[in-house]
């Protein structure tokens, strides 16, 4: 009987092997992840459930009688220690597991401070998984000052939950501005007012020189000279896709764990899909941190290993709740030379242009502005400017 192993119970292990069963596949399947719990959404863990307003059971993608109802069989909380692509096994504490197929969706980790500069001290965090969010949720506390590292939607969506629950927020950016690697001025410049209206103090173009404090941290350094006393501090520096297993297992490397359209790996019998796996767009090449390229990807790549010989064509689309704001971003803007405006105040939208082609759209509190765009972008159209600009015209003119 064939087995198929998945490493990595994120969104998109989750969706391999529950697609795999709904296409009925009849062989063993297992799903190992590092963490105790089953999979889970992670969007909310820096919003709703960082808040309060979401239990940790509605955070899981499906109930533990799922995988048994399934005969899913899910090992949690172990960590795969050796994969052998010659033999097809992986080693799983002290067990050898054979696989047909091995699936790769092993997602990103965080990026952390580096602790020469005080990066090991209690009281500095990430916010990635649900453990990292569990640890930190005490420190939320009225009036307490929380430091912010790092001006990208991870940052700022966590500055947004601390100001709303009555903390003190600053934040820093290295960069020229906040989102300065993924988004215009404009949409940076729309974020900033959000959250200087809403209390928090945003300083660009400074970063971090060094932590300090005895155990805790207590005072940050900045590179400008200044000093900050915190109660506790978030790094939001991004993060790397999780290769160490694929680079084990001999698979080739570029931005993640190189796939070719269908998912496949350069080593037989290994696939990659979400966070971890770079593909071809286009003319090059991309790796997508998001939910929606997980599902879909996964998805996808489980049609394959039924037999399908199918292409991804990834339709990039992502969101970002901020206080009173739902960003949604449709397309990818890498490239954009002009950016028009329709809109104002409270409903506006961004749409990126290269020359005269549409690239992408940023959306704030204007679904509408965003599902057109999205249509408009995966029809490989391009309305002119002129007409997205005028307010007066019906967007559904624009398809």
């Amino acid at each position: 009987m064939k087995h198929i192993v998945v490493v990595g119970a994120g969104q998109a292990g989750f969706s391999v092997v529950s697609k795999l069963r709904n296409l009925q596949f009849d062989g063993s399947i297992t799903l190992i992840g590092n963490e105790p719990v089953p999979p889970y959404q992670r969007p909310p863990l820096s919003k709703k459930y960082l808040l309060g307003e979401m239990d940790v059971e509605r955070l899981y993608l499906r109930p533990l009688s799922f995988y048994n109802d399934h005969e899913i069989n899910l090992k949690l909380g172990v960590e795969v220690t050796a994969v052998d692509s010659v033999q097809k096994t992986i080693t799983v504490g002290k067990e050898i597991i054979n696989y047909d197929e091995l699936i790769f969706t092993t997602g990103s980790t965080p990026n952390y401070l580096p602790p020469q500069i005080g990066g090991n001290l209690a009281g500095v965090y990430v916010v990635r998984n649900l453990s990292d969010v569990d640890s930190i949720v005490s420190e939320f506390i009225i009036n307490k000052h929380v430091l912010i590292i790092g001006g990208g939607y991870i940052g700022l969506e966590a500055a947004a939950v601390a100001s709303k629950l009555g903390l003190r927020v600053t934040l820093v950016e290295m960069g020229e501005r906040i989102l300065q690697r993924v988004a215009s001025s404009e949409t940076s410049d729309y974020f900033r007012n959000l959250h200087t209206n809403n209390g928090v103090v945003i300083r660009e173009n400074v970063g971090v020189k060094r932590l300090k404090g005895n155990d805790c941290v207590e005072v940050v350094e900045l590179t400008d000279g200044s000093n900050l006393e915190v109660d506790f501090v978030i790094a939001g520096i991004g993060i790397s896709p999780s290769i160490n297993l694929a680079k084990m297992a001999g698979c080739k490397l570029d931005n993640g764990i190189k796939t070719d359209a269908t998912g496949r790996t350069s080593i037989s019998a290994i696939w990659a899909a979400g966070d971890c796996a770079s593909f071809p767009y286009r003319d090059t090449r991309i790796r997508l941190e998001s939910v929606p390229n997980a599902i879909d990807q996964a998805e996808l790549l489980a049609l394959n290993i039924m037999g399908g010989n199918l292409e991804y064509k990834a339709k990039p689309w992502f969101w970002s709740d901020q206080f009173d704001v739902k960003l949604q971003i449709a397309g990818l803007n890498s490239g954009f030379n002009d950016v028009v405006t329709r809109g104002a105040n409270s409903s506006i939208s961004f749409w990126y242009y290269k020359d005269t082609e549409l690239l992408a759209v940023d959306a704030m509190n204007d679904p509408r502005a965003y599902m057109i765009g999205k249509r408009l972008i995966e029809a490989g159209r391009s309305p002119g400017k002129d007409l997205v600009k005028d307010t007066s015209a019906d967007l559904k003119s624009l398809l």
